[in-house]
């Protein structure tokens, strides 16, 4: 809805969140909300404020500092006909509890033979660039991609933090929504409706006619800067977000390989055993007799997040990284 400006309404990516927490607690009376501190704090990020208070304690609970028990708690209520918001706050803290999202969650609506579903929906954070450190500061998207059975989506923008939060809580399988710590303050235009952003379905968030860059997270705001300097020396790039990571929406890379002939697939992720290596994998697969370079990747380095914020910054991807990598793929003189 716009306002009286006609302008459309902004929302920060951090009040996004919020607003389709609200909205799935409204529409499904078997919704319930579990993690650290998010009840009377309003979560370690903010974005559920207010939320014990609309909804009650028998709704939105504080949970002890147990990640793996967070998630039995969401895969056993899933299973007894409850639909779960898990919070786990850093993606990185995914490893207590690998057993129970491995092992349970991704597994266990195909063991039962369908007959036990996992309306899950896990929401975590992830991103260097707030000078957290190693153990605060990772992108670990490919761990939970490797697993037959999750869903994993991750948000650029506040519309597709909403609307993949929604999509995710109308599933009846287990959606992992990876969100950007970085991202909380960016503003965008939100819908007031309810509306569910569709998993599995790319965006291109850039049109272009000879360069293709597939990109997802904090990178694809990275991706749209660089192909407006790459503009500069003749090269249009058309930018994707993939935003689906699990399942992906090969069908829309390929379709635009197959239109611009030059790609590159850049994330925040090391980019050793990235899941960059992946969908170059596919686009070479697929699209290879359509190719007039190798398909590049952009990643971190093979290294810990760095906590010294000079190191940091030198360590995560941006968009110079992104137009240095494709000056010297094309061998284009800057």
């Amino acid at each position: 809805m716009a306002d009286q400006n006609n302008k459309p309404r902004q929302l920060t990516y951090v009040m996004a969140i919020n607003e389709a927490i609200r909205t799935v607690m409204q529409e499904q009376p078997n919704a319930f909300a579990a993690g650290e501190d998010i009840g009377g704090a309003g979560g370690v990020y903010g974005y559920y404020n207010g939320i014990q208070e609309q909804f009650g304690t028998d709704r939105v609970y504080d949970t002890p500092i147990s990640e793996k028990g967070i998630v039995g708690l969401g895969v056993g209520a899933a299973a007894t006909g409850c639909r779960p918001i898990l919070d786990l706050m850093f993606i990185d803290f995914m490893g207590e509890c690998m057993d129970e999202v491995a092992n349970q969650l991704a597994k266990m609506r195909y063991m039962f033979g369908g007959s036990a579903t996992l309306p899950v929906t896990l929401l975590t954070m992830a991103g260097a660039g707030a000078s957290l450190a190693a153990q605060h500061s990772q992108s670990l998207e490919a761990w939970l991609c490797h697993l037959p059975g999750l869903k994993v989506v991750m948000a650029a923008t506040p519309a597709d933090a909403k609307g993949l939060i929604i999509a995710a809580a109308r599933d009846d399988n287990p959606v992992i929504v990876i969100m950007m710590k970085t991202l909380l303050a960016l503003n965008g235009e939100v819908p007031e409706d309810s509306y569910a952003t569709p998993i599995g379905k790319a965006n291109i968030v850039r049109p272009g006619e000879n360069y293709t860059i597939v990109t997802w997270g904090r990178m694809v705001h990275e991706a749209i800067t660089a192909a407006e300097q790459l503009a500069r020396s003749g090269l249009d790039a058309e930018v994707i977000d993939a935003r689906s990571l699990q399942p992906f929406d090969t069908e829309t890379v390929i379709a635009s390989v197959r239109k611009t002939h030059r790609a590159m697939v850049a994330h925040e992720a090391v980019r050793y055993g990235g899941l960059g290596g992946e969908v170059a994998a596919q686009i070479q697969e697929l699209a290879f007799d359509d190719l007039d370079a190798p398909v590049a990747r952009v990643g971190a380095p093979f290294a810990p997040v760095p906590f010294s914020p000079v190191l940091e910054s030198a360590y995560v991807p941006n968009a110079e990284t992104i137009v240095a990598e494709v000056r010297s793929q094309l061998r284009i003189e800057g």
